[in-house]
Formats: C-alpha cells, structure tokens, sequence
C-alpha cells in the first residue's frame, strides 16, 4: 500500500458507506476502487454497457468484452462483486440523438456532458435506486461537502481535470457521487496502479465519446448522417480550396483531416443550407477569432454566481480563460480576457470561480463578435 503521508490529503469518510463503483476496467476507475476499499466501504462494482456494437459492429471492434475482462479481474484481487447493466437503449435517447441532432444543425454536440448527467449519474441512479448511499467514479473531480451543499473543484492535475465534462451534474447528483482520484494526478494514479500490480495499470487511456469504443467517430457519422459532398470555401476570398463529404463531419476551430495544401487552415464557419464548410488560413485566423458571445440553457451546480469576474473553459483540458459574465433572463453574455478561435454554436462553455466549477451553458447561434 502508497504511505498515506506521500500523498496529498483528500477526504476521508468515517463512516462505512455502501458504494457502487462505475468501473470502466480502465486504470483510473481501478485505483479508486482500490482507495474505497481502504477507507473501509462496502463496494459494489458495475460495468455499463453503452456501446453501439450490436448496430454498428461492422464498423470495428467494440472493445467491451476486453474492457469486462480487466473490470472482472479488478474486481477478483479486491474480492468485489461485478454486477452488469445495459444502458444502450437509455444512451441512444438521451445522449446519441442529442448528437445526431445537434450536428444535423451544424452545431458543435459534447455528449460525454450528457453521458455523465443522463447516463452515469442519471439513468444508472435510477437503476439502482435507494440501494447504495454513492456511487464512484474514475473522474478527476473533488468534492466538498457543507451545510450549504457540494461544491466541485477542479482535479488536482490540470491536464486531466475532468470538471468540464461534470459541469451539468445538479446539486442532488452530486450529494450522492464520490471521485476518490481527484486528488491525485495522473502519474500518482499510475504509481499506485504499478505498486498494486492492478491488471488494468498499463492499459491506455480511452479516446474520444464513450459510447463509441473503438468506432472512428466519422464512421460513426457517415453511418447515420451519411455522405453530401459540398465545397471547402476560403472566408473573405470566397475561392473554392476542396471538397468535403457533408457539413457535419467538421467542427468550428478544426484543423485536422480538412486534407488542403499550404496550411494551416481552420474552419472558420458554416453554412448548412448550401452545405459549404468555410476554412480560414492560420494567417489571418486572428480576424475570425471572438472574445464575446451569448450563452443559453444556464446550468448552476448552486445559485447563479454574484461576481461577474470567472474564469471559463471552452472545452477538456487545461486552457482557462479569464472572462466577464453578465447573467439575464436565463442567459448570459461572456466577454473573454482574449480572442479565441474555436468558439461554436452549441458547444459548452463551463464556469469556474478559482477551482469551483459553478456549472455551463451553451453557446447560443447568436453568437456575437466585439
């Protein structure tokens, strides 16, 4: 067992709970189940099938079988029962056709929010009923708990701080979640896995939506929204630089796969009516860029916040920006510290007060420059 004094403090439940763990069969969810365990908890692990392979298993191989086999030999070193449910039909109404729809209407989907509000910490609560007090995850989160309620702060690792995809959890979802890692970074995680000699230590971190497994995203796309093709326009110029296969397969902000010469180029914009993906080169990126836009569907984790002065992030991963926030009439009006490229319709902008995540919205069509 890690010397408790080597690491860094986190809060340790007195009192023995009964806890159903998600368990992925990945690193991460086999290092919490291993810190629940210590702290004396009476675990039950769950494995949730969400994947599209009986559909679109002619696409690749869904790995699920590979992730149950590493999920039931975790649970066999720390004598933990495996129990199995199947979510697909849950997954398919409440998160993959929000993505259909919101790429139909050339907008920028992040499912994996919905994954964790719908699915995870939603339709698996409903599952399960009243029969365990929590239920854990492999998140890079932390909670704390007052009288007034939950507040999440970010994952001790920036790099991996999870929050983002966390964001629309209400406060009832959180009082009953716990992220045993999220004090931890993702090396200490790794160290622990090594020192345990878990099954899952040297496996590799999973890789874009979680209901696709080993699917390539564009195929995934093409499956059900099929193929257009349409012209790759330079902005400003209006000079035809390619072609692409229907609007949907891009994003606002996208540099890869755009398969043009004498790049970098960015995808600027759309237009879906005459299905025309826009690009504008790294060059003159910059005009194109936005420090202000609209924001709608607000969700708070507590109350709206009273300063105007938070931070945002646009998407997973590190990079915060400094921002104003005018909140009115369930919508708000965000005025980054600086330009940013990627800013798109139906994408989701989070909220943080230092460390706090106080919850998201999405970014409105509306979308407006400075």
């Amino acid at each position: 067992m890690l010397n408790r004094a080597t690491t860094k403090p986190r809060c340790v439940y007195i009192k023995r709970m009964k806890v159903a763990i998600l368990l992925s069969g990945g690193v991460d969810s086999s290092v919490a189940l291993s810190l629940l365990k210590d702290d004396g908890h009476d675990v039950t692990a769950f494995y949730l099938k969400v994947w599209l392979e009986d559909e679109l298993a002619y696409l690749g191989e869904c790995p699920w079988e590979e992730d149950l086999e590493f999920a039931r030999a975790v649970c066999d070193r720390f004598d933990v029962p495996l129990e199995i449910r199947s979510l697909q039909k849950a997954y398919w109404d409440r998160v993959v056709s929000y993505t259909l729809d919101e790429l139909r209407a050339g907008r920028t989907p992040s499912p994996d929010i919905f994954c964790n509000q719908r699915i995870k910490f939603g339709a698996f609560y409903d599952e399960i009923d009243d029969s365990f007090e929590r239920v854990a995850s492999g998140h890079y989160a932390r909670l704390e708990r007052g009288s007034g309620g939950v507040q999440m702060r970010k994952g001790l690792d920036p790099v991996k701080d999870q929050t983002y995809f966390l964001s629309h959890l209400s406060q009832a979802q959180l009082q009953r979640a716990l992220f045993p890692i999220g004090h931890l970074t993702k090396d200490e995680v790794r160290a622990r896995a090594v020192k345990l000699d878990l099954p899952s230590q040297a496996r590799k971190d999973s890789q874009g939506i979680c209901f696709l497994g080993k699917i390539k995203y564009s195929e995934f796309v093409r499956h059900h929204l099929g193929v257009r093709e349409g012209e790759i326009v330079e902005k400003g110029t209006n000079v035809v630089l390619g072609r692409h296969r229907g609007y949907w397969f891009h994003t606002i902000g996208q540099r890869q796969g755009l398969g043009l010469s004498h790049g970098p180029w960015f995808v600027h914009s759309k237009d879906i009516d005459r299905n025309i993906v826009y690009v504008a080169h790294a060059d003159v990126l910059g005009k194109a860029s936005r420090d202000a836009y609209l924001v709608q569907q607000l969700h708070w984790i507590d109350e709206p916040p009273r300063r105007r002065d938070l931070q945002v992030k646009l998407r997973h991963g590190p990079a915060v920006f400094d921002a104003t926030v005018d909140v009115s009439d369930g919508r708000a009006a965000v005025q980054l510290g600086r330009k940013e490229p990627g800013v798109a319709p139906g994408q989701f902008t989070v909220f943080y007060d230092g460390d706090v995540c106080l919850g998201g919205a999405t970014i409105s069509s509306e979308t407006r420059r400075s």
